[in-house]
């Protein structure tokens, strides 16, 4: 895997995927930057959101489930008064939609992702971070 991160000027940051896809990233006006994009953490809190939900949706498929739709809803807390200010602890919320949704099914699918497949979940947990999960269903 490969990507490119080009300087655009600021603390303004355009990144290139090895897929093609880009990004920018940009800091807020009290650092220099002009809120032309999402922070470098806010990033990898969302790269950890899609890796986990991509998960959650495929193992659901898997298990023919009708899902409709899926949200992750992530909150993050960062170390305080340090430098580097890592994160210390994410929480992810699946809101999962669709017709006769299993709760087993759901749950396992959370726990898979979690405990298995999820290599962004892993790779932070491996790292320090207190990682949880947790779901809901809805109906539709």
């Amino acid at each position: 895997m490969k990507a490119v991160v080009e300087w655009q000027g600021d603390v303004c940051f355009q990144a290139e995927s090895g897929s093609g896809h880009t990004i920018v990233m940009d800091g807020p006006p009290d650092h220099g930057g002009q809120n032309r994009g999402a922070r470098p953490m806010e990033t990898v809190l969302m790269g950890l959101g899609g890796c986990s939900s991509f998960d959650v949706v495929h193992i659901l498929g898997k298990a023919r489930q009708d899902v409709s739709a899926c949200r992750c809803e992530l909150s993050a807390e960062r170390a305080e008064d340090e430098i580097p200010a890592v994160f210390t602890k994410i929480h992810l919320h699946f809101v999962v939609s669709g017709n006769n949704l299993k709760e087993a099914h759901v749950k396992r699918a959370v726990s898979l992702s979690a405990e298995k497949y999820c290599s962004a979940t892993i790779m932070l947990s491996r790292g320090g971070v207190e990682v949880t999960h947790s779901y809901t269903i809805e109906s539709r």
